[in-house]
């Protein structure tokens, strides 16, 4: 049958209630967490800064394309901005369920984040900017699920759904590429 009778446990109960107890102050992180924390903080502050980062620059083009008269791509922003959002708060309690400290100080930001914040008001490129900032995330957060791999699957887990939102992000941005005439540019690079 299977690696033990009935009455065997796969693990000690008592053993793991010792542990609980003696590290009640460390949160979710047990004693058996595999990962080096600090290391896994330090790549979600990356991740967060970059999401911060997103948040904004989509915000700004909310507005900006607002003022060209266009208000299918502008809805589009707003979208990917809430949606961002959602990720920024996905990643800093999971920061602080680790033990560690969300960084969203506003002068370092920049510096740690992965995509760049754009300022451009033309609005084929800024949807651009938004395509190559999603398509460095896709691309970063696909490193960062393999780091995370099974010893952290909640981590992991998390990174998945917020990479399948980038991807659809980077689908929505290309299509509207498209739309907006720029198909000639988006084939063949900037002219």
């Amino acid at each position: 049958m299977g690696k033990g009778t009935e009455s065997e446990s796969v693990y000690n109960i008592k053993k793991i209630r010792e542990h609980a107890m003696r590290s009640m102050d460390q949160g979710a992180v047990t004693d058996d967490y595999p990962l080096n924390v600090e290391q896994a903080c330090k790549l979600l502050n990356e991740a967060l800064a970059s999401e911060i980062l997103c948040v904004l620059r989509y915000r700004h083009h909310q507005i900006v394309a607002k003022g060209i008269n266009n208000p299918q791509v502008a809805a589009e922003f707003e979208e990917h901005a809430e949606s961002e959002e959602r990720h920024m708060l996905q990643i800093a309690t999971r920061i602080d369920q680790l033990g560690g400290d969300p960084d969203m100080n506003p002068a370092t930001i920049a510096t740690r984040s992965a995509t760049e914040y754009g300022s451009n008001l033309d609005l084929v490129t800024m949807i651009r900017e938004d395509l190559v900032a999603e398509r460095i995330a896709i691309e970063v957060y696909r490193q960062m699920i393999d780091w995370f791999g099974s010893g952290d699957p909640t981590t992991r887990r998390m990174l998945e759904q917020i990479l399948a939102d980038e991807e659809e992000h980077a689908t929505d941005l290309a299509d509207l590429l498209t739309a907006v005439g720029d198909k000639k540019q988006y084939n063949n690079g900037l002219e």
